[in-house]
């Protein structure tokens, strides 16, 4: 991670030589301290301020791309509070990934909209409308959410806000709704933050010479604990998940891999039918400690209907000791009526079991055996995708990311030492679509 050499006016200043920064600091007076130490203008990074854009260019869109803890959250907080409280009556849509997850991070978190700026201009908050409003302005900002489309489908706006749309479940459709609605003052402005990953959308938007494009690495920002950069930098510097999640590379699908995002992408449905024949819980357990780095536990829960399709329903995978992921796997089999869990025994054997009949005492546990590798696992499963006999139930980003590590004939290339999550989804679809148990009737419930 290499420093790209836009520090804050205040970082420079910090990094002036003693007797110069005396000098400056001299001639301020106590409102213009107070302004360098709190006012975003001399704060920021130049990655984080809006561009010089081309004026009169309507629809003006900047796109930032950057590494988890680069400060996208707070540019984006700082973008829209500027337009608040600078524009009399303006309307501003928030869109985050989900509707809980926008309340969560763009307007409570740490550095969300309640919590920045000055105290006494901060918007209020009326959760029930899912609106902040700005009361020395008019301003107001609603929040929506990439799962619905169709809620940005009439309102029009003079700005907005989406963050991860890596994430979004359904990030064509957003966008295009969305910038349709961007028709209020004269130049509306679309700001969108998020982490990198090769959708459609995102591709698009790289390729449009009217979108302009800022990027951002995790080791810029000198407010994190320098502990923390060095280690990520340690852990995952040069590989392509620190490439991807902290210098904010667009990292492409790898050549020969068992699964493609454009594939997965065609796959993704919002629900799933609510017939399903059966339900399992798949459980890939960690081999090594449990400390800082230590694998996690692959948890997918899967299903299929009477015309044998395939559903994977979530992705609970979990860092942590045994009883933290037995505990996962017990809330994920009440909470889908799931008929049985699918445990490897590889690494634990007996204790695998044991462990989650802790957790959760009448679990019906399947225990599996591999004797192949992880990759020749998985290619009888890549091909039931190919025939589009598997569907994928809302975004589900990690787990992606590493079946597209997966290279056909060879071993794993994606995020992270072992692709646990893939593993868990190859065990629950190989039971439901390829095991001995294939078409088996089973009791789900009484």
């Amino acid at each position: 991670m290499t420093a790209r050499g836009d520090a804050s006016l205040l970082a420079r200043i910090a990094q002036l030589p003693e007797p110069y920064r005396r000098t400056l600091l001299e001639r301020l007076d106590d409102d213009d301290i107070d302004m360098l130490a709190t006012d975003w203008e001399f704060r920021a990074r130049a990655g984080q301020t809006w561009p010089e854009l081309v004026s009169g260019k309507r629809g003006s869109t900047w796109l930032m791309l950057a590494g988890r803890g680069y400060g996208k959250t707070r540019a984006g907080a700082e973008w829209v509070r500027t337009i608040a409280e600078t524009v009399p009556g303006a309307r501003i849509a928030l869109i985050g990934a989900t509707l809980d997850e926008a309340r969560r991070v763009l307007v409570e978190g740490t550095s969300g909209l309640l919590n920045i700026g000055e105290e006494s201009l901060r918007p209020r908050y009326y959760p029930a409308r899912r609106l902040l409003k700005w009361p020395a302005t008019g301003a107001c900002a609603i929040l929506y959410s990439g799962e619905s489309p169709d809620g940005l489908r009439g309102p029009e706006h003079h700005a907005a806000w989406g963050d991860e749309l890596a994430k979004w479940l359904h990030p064509d459709d957003t966008l295009a709704n969305l910038r349709m609605g961007l028709r209020l003052g004269r130049h509306p402005r679309l700001l969108l933050t998020t982490t990198p990953r090769p959708i459609r959308a995102i591709k698009e938007l790289l390729s449009d010479p009217d979108v302009t494009v800022s990027r951002g690495a995790t080791g810029e920002n000198t407010a994190l604990p320098s502990s923390f950069r060095h280690a990520m930098a340690r852990r995952y510097g040069g590989t392509r998940l620190g490439r991807q999640e902290l210098d904010g590379e667009l990292i492409e699908d790898l050549e020969g891999a068992l699964w493609s995002r454009p594939k997965l992408e065609s796959l993704r449905i919002s629900a799933a039918p609510e017939d399903l024949k059966r339900v399992v819980v798949a459980v890939d357990p960690p081999a090594g400690g449990t400390g800082a780095g230590a694998a996690e536990c692959g948890i997918v829960v899967a299903g299929i209907d009477d015309a044998e399709c395939a559903y994977v329903l979530a992705d609970r995978s979990v860092a942590g000791p045994p009883h933290v992921w037995a505990a996962q796997v017990a809330a994920a089999y009440d909470a889908y009526d799931a008929d049985r869990v699918v445990a490897e025994i590889n690494q634990g054997g007996d204790m695998v079991e044991a462990t989650l009949r802790a957790a959760e005492a009448g679990l019906p546990v399947l225990r599996v055996r591999a004797t192949r590798g992880k990759v020749a696992r998985a290619e009888p499963v890549a091909a039931l995708y190919e025939r589009d006999r598997v569907r994928h139930v809302g975004p589900l980003p990690e787990l992606e990311d590493q079946l597209c590590g997966l290279i056909l004939g060879g071993g794993y290339e994606g995020p992270g030492r072992s692709p646990d999550r893939a593993d868990a989804l190859v065990w629950a679809l190989t039971e439901l679509m390829l095991g001995p148990a294939k078409g088996r009737p089973q009791i789900r419930s009484v």
